[in-house]
């Protein structure tokens, strides 16, 4: 299993209830590939430099995982289509 970081930038204005479901469905997501979530960090509400659909404002989330490589590209399209994620990156953890 290789160890990757995924930071997720959600709408500003989410309630704190919206974004614990999206956590929780981030965790489910990676257990469908045979991944776990190692960490999971809150890093807030930052102002964004441009809007992205319409929100200036920006929620971020922090999680370690660690997930087969083959299953990283699935990974990649469950996020693409979840509609409360804005933005997402997905690194691998050097060795």
């Amino acid at each position: 299993m290789n160890k990757y970081e995924l930071t997720v930038i959600l709408d500003g204005k989410i309630s704190s209830a919206k974004k614990k479901k999206v956590q929780e469905s981030l965790g489910k997501i990676v257990e469908t590939f045979k991944g776990s979530v190692t960490k999971i960090e809150d890093w807030g509400v930052k102002e964004l430099n441009y809007k992205i659909k319409k929100s200036s404002s920006g929620s971020y989330l922090f999680l370690s995982l660690e997930l087969e490589s083959s299953a990283a590209k699935g990974l990649l399209a469950k996020l693409r289509a979840e509609s409360e994620i804005l933005r997402y990156l997905l690194i691998k953890e050097e060795k």
